[in-house]
């Protein structure tokens, strides 16, 4: 499998480049590939999502320089920042013989593997797709699959700006408080490192190897998206 891993990007243009490569990977043009990253401030609305949800007005949302989108994924309202680890997984469920549940369950392991790997105690909850530390959220998940292919992901809590969660309801759960790694440790968390233990706990759970590759030897790059960015294709 393939791991691409980038910086802090845009929202809209990895919204575009998911979409690119989901129909690459559709007409089998590509393998399944693993893209890391981190989003410049932003809350995004799964396509069920309720807008109520967003607790900030237009114009605080604006002062504090987060954008808003509603996309195709499952789940409610999510807030991406810097210091948040973002997965987006673009892969074949049939080649790897997996249901939408089995896939969503797949995710939150490799993320309570890496939580562990950290020392911290991390779980799931019945009925609630997400990984827990204590009674707080520390990641958040929801894909969308089409013809197949899953694209949108996962977002980890390694070390975000954690008042930015106080602008939502997160996931649409009422009460719940969010955390992240840094602050269940109470230090500095190194975001190499936790991407290092995800790409290999995520070998280990979906059973392959992994192998890095840079931008430009994809079949899409940023120059040819220039033009259309923050679009889905």
């Amino acid at each position: 499998m393939l791991v691409l891993n980038l910086g802090v990007e845009p929202y809209e243009w990895a919204w575009e480049l998911q979409h690119r490569l989901v129909e690459a990977r559709q007409k089998g043009q590509l393998d399944d590939i693993l893209i890391l990253l981190e989003h410049e401030p932003v809350i995004t609305l799964g396509r069920t999502g309720d807008e109520s949800h967003i607790l900030a007005s237009a114009e605080e949302l604006r002062r504090a320089g987060i954008a808003v989108h509603r996309v195709e994924r499952g789940g409610d309202v999510t807030y991406h920042g810097p210091g948040q680890l973002v997965g987006y997984p673009i892969l074949s469920l049939e080649a790897h013989h997996l249901g939408v549940s089995d896939f969503m369950h797949a995710l939150e392991e490799v993320l309570i593997r890496t939580l562990h790997d950290f020392g911290l105690p991390a779980y799931r909850r019945e009925g609630i797709i997400g990984v827990w530390v204590g009674e707080s959220k520390i990641a958040a998940l929801g894909a969308r699959v089409e013809r197949g292919v899953t694209y949108h992901g996962f977002a980890l809590n390694v070390a975000p700006n954690l008042e930015h969660f106080a602008l939502i309801v997160p996931c649409g759960l009422v009460g719940a408080s969010v955390t992240s790694m840094e602050r269940e440790l109470g230090k500095p968390v190194a975001m190499p490192l936790v991407r290092e233990r995800v790409i290999k706990n995520f070998g280990q759970v979906f059973a392959v190897s992994m192998e890095e590759i840079a931008l430009a030897q994809l079949p899409v790059s940023r120059r040819k998206m220039a033009g259309n960015q923050g679009q889905p294709a």
